[in-house]
């Protein structure tokens, strides 16, 4: 069996996650700890995020606009639900855990670097910002 037909099912499988994709993050986790990296999985898992690492020419061929970050070692977070989660869950982690690092990413087709991903990770989630606007709205009904 050639090396292309191994590597095919892996390009596949990354171009699947693309595909609905709201939000990716691509982070280097050189540095972490196990526990550390169990701990992070777990967040992103109970946030609905799929968190893999895969070879940097896999995901070059798989979708090309991460190319600026696909250097070193290097995992992949995506969510299809909610387009800043994997942001906010990796920079609010990165916080405890100062190896973890974001390279950039993709929200809603759009490429961002490092620190355009930091300001997405300061969005709130869907919920939070429809439950913001419904207090503003019942705010001025309940003061009357």
């Amino acid at each position: 069996m050639a090396k292309v037909e191994l590597k095919q099912p892996v390009v596949a499988e990354i171009a699947e996650l693309f595909n609905g994709a709201k939000g990716a993050v691509v982070v280097d986790y050189r540095g972490l700890t196990v526990e550390q990296d169990t701990q992070l999985r777990k967040q992103l898992r109970e946030a609905g995020v799929t968190y893999k690492v895969y070879k940097n020419t896999m995901i070059r061929f798989a979708f090309e606009a991460l190319e600026p970050n696909l250097e070193g070692p290097t995992a992949l977070a995506v969510s299809k639900e909610d387009a800043t989660a994997p942001a906010r869950i990796l920079a609010e982690f990165a916080k405890k855990a100062d190896k973890l690092e974001i390279k950039g990413g993709v929200v809603e087709d759009t490429y961002y670097d490092a620190k355009g991903m930091q300001v997405i990770a300061t969005i709130p989630s869907r919920e939070v910002l429809l439950g913001k606007l419904l207090g503003s709205m019942q705010s001025p009904i309940t003061n009357f």
